[in-house]
């Protein structure tokens, strides 16, 4: 699999180190947090919340607006990916500021910074579309990263030889985007879309049952009944409420997802049939259906063909001419000057309130990131010692995968912040219980970050491949050598960026507990950030934040960007 030296397209891999573009996207994210804890401070002391029915009449209605949510999060989640993606990919100088922005924008931990997106957005918008647009915005940084890093990477590994292909047919950019990137990249787009539905019933919960003291955010929805439920000690809607949830996971899963992956096999980059392959009773129902024949033979199929004739029309397969450029120097000049002010100003407030933190909080800081780093590494080696063997087995064997999948996709959608709860109630009598159960709180809301890319990964494996490691009579472990494991490489990667970043995403809700009207807490660096959150010490949130963000993106450059050199250079089929 070792890339051909003839490259039609240089795809230089990231070997920079920290950089002064990592310093000025550090800087920005610190001057907007900032601009956010001031925005904060002018809120409402006292915001009430709806009334939340747990009558069963009012589920439909409740599942109804978390799903809105969901989809409009998921919209805006593709959208971003594509574009930004594409772009990171593609430009080797946005590639040195989109990269690393990614990567601070997928560590940034929204747990913490939730209350002061809520607060703010309140301080200037009535209070409904302030936390309906926060709820938004959560969701949307729980499903978007791991979709943007899957499609950058599927664009960086695209064979040589399609490139050339593409360029021998002179496609033009939406050609190339149509025939060549999206099949590339769909099944690793599917796998991790579902994973950020996944990720994102877990923040949809946080979203819809946030209280900040006597200010109430919550909102009507699936997350607040099952909160309402356990409040109430309601067993019968609890179960009602999960019942519900699970009811609308598997109906995604039938009528969405395992279309959507029985139409992916197509893409596989194969030159034998594959004899892995998914099937979808509902996939197989439509294609099968005289009415959607004749929708996409009069309406669907004449509608794109019209739509590429226009765009080829307007940008034909030809060497195009140069366009006449119009002389805005000046204005960006101007638009660059007033920007590096604008931070420098930001910069001065965000150093000032950073300076009222004492000494000493600065030391306990340091500590609590010790602390965490150890839970985030565990959590990660835990998911790895299990989904890499899984992964591989699920997405080499089709009766696996039907099987398996659906579960899977219930189990990891099932918010573990509803679980936590019961998890320390058993770990907290247990010698250091807390810190057993803060790991676990964070491989259930991160392993599944790994398994899906992992499938992914093993699902996209070629046959041809398969075929020749078995007639060359490869015993286990040098085909796990040689071939399984340079083949999920790259999605290896992906998904443990994203492992990690949730983890320490989770480590605000899983180092400091309030259940039952008493607060249980480690020593931790998210234990500080809700800590701060809770007692309004803004200071120490803006502290602890930037100290989680800066470590993450320390690691990120140390250690995941080479990784994904290695992918980039020797991991990809060609």
């Amino acid at each position: 699999m070792q890339r051909d030296s003839h490259n039609f397209i240089p795809r230089r891999p990231l070997q920079y180190p920290f950089t002064w573009g990592d310093m000025v996207v550090l800087t920005t994210v610190a001057v907007f947090i900032y601009v956010g804890i001031r925005l904060a401070i002018s809120a409402p002391a006292i915001i009430k919340g709806p009334t939340i029915s747990l009558e069963p009449s009012a589920l439909p209605f409740y599942a109804s607006l978390s799903i809105i949510r969901m989809v409009i999060a998921y919209i805006l989640s593709i959208l971003f990916t594509l574009v930004y993606g594409y772009i990171a990919a593609y430009n080797r100088s946005a590639e040195r500021i989109f990269i690393p922005l990614l990567d601070i924008l997928q560590s940034v931990p929204i747990l913490s910074f939730l209350p002061v997106v809520v607060l703010s957005l309140s301080a200037f918008l009535p209070q409904r579309p302030a936390i309906e647009l926060t709820s938004i915005i959560l969701i949307f940084t729980s499903q978007v990263w791991n979709m943007t890093f899957a499609w950058y990477q599927s664009l960086k590994t695209i064979p040589m030889e399609l490139h050339e292909a593409s360029s021998i047919f002179r496609f033009n950019g939406w050609m190339r985007f149509k025939t060549l990137e999206l099949p590339f990249a769909a099944i690793s787009l599917i796998w991790n879309s579902m994973m950020s539905w996944a990720g994102g019933w877990f923040f949809l919960m946080a979203a819809e049952i946030f209280t900040a003291g006597q200010r109430d955010f919550r909102l009507p929805g699936l997350g607040s009944y099952l909160k309402e439920a356990a409040n109430e000690g309601d067993s019968a809607s609890i179960i009602l409420g999960v019942v519900t949830l699970v009811f609308v996971i598997v109906a995604l899963d039938q009528f969405v997802w395992q279309p959507l992956l029985t139409w992916a096999d197509r893409f596989k980059l194969e030159t034998v049939e594959g004899r892995v392959s998914h099937t979808s009773w509902f996939y197989d129902a439509l294609h099968s259906s005289h009415i959607i024949s004749w929708f996409s033979q009069s309406i669907f199929s004449p509608t794109i063909e019209q739509m590429d004739k226009k765009i080829l029309h307007r940008f034909p397969m030809t060497e195009q001419s140069t366009m006449k450029k119009v002389n805005l120097k000046w204005v960006m000049d101007l638009l660059e000057i007033a920007g590096v002010l604008g931070l420098l100003y930001g910069t001065y407030l965000t150093a000032q309130m950073l300076l009222a933190v004492p000494t000493a909080q600065w030391g306990i800081i340091g500590f609590g990131l010790i602390a965490t780093l150890l839970r985030v590494l565990a959590a990660l080696i835990l998911s790895l010692l299990w989904t890499v063997p899984v992964g591989v087995a699920i997405g080499s064997n089709a009766q696996l995968t039907s099987k398996l999948q659906p579960l899977m996709q219930i189990v990891a959608s099932v918010p573990a912040t509803a679980l936590f709860p019961i998890i320390a109630i058993i770990f907290i009598s247990l010698p250091g219980g807390l810190n057993m159960a803060a790991v676990l709180l964070m491989l259930l809301g991160t392993q599944w970050y790994l398994l899906f890319n992992i499938i992914a990964g093993a699902t996209a494996i070629p046959q041809d491949l398969k075929d020749a490691a078995t007639m060359l009579q490869l015993d286990r472990w040098t085909r796990w050598r040689t071939l399984i494991l340079p083949s999920i490489f790259p999605y290896i990667i992906t998904g443990a960026i994203t492992s990690a970043g949730g983890a320490w995403n989770a480590s605000i809700i899983a180092e400091y507990i309030e259940f039952g009207g008493k607060t249980f807490s480690i020593n931790g660096l998210g234990a500080l950030i809700s800590e701060a959150t809770a007692k309004g010490d803004y200071p120490l949130l803006l502290a602890a934040t930037l100290t989680m963000i800066l470590t993450v993106v320390i690691i990120n450059v140390a250690i995941w960007r080479r990784m994904y050199h290695i992918a980039e250079e020797k991991y990809h089929f060609d």
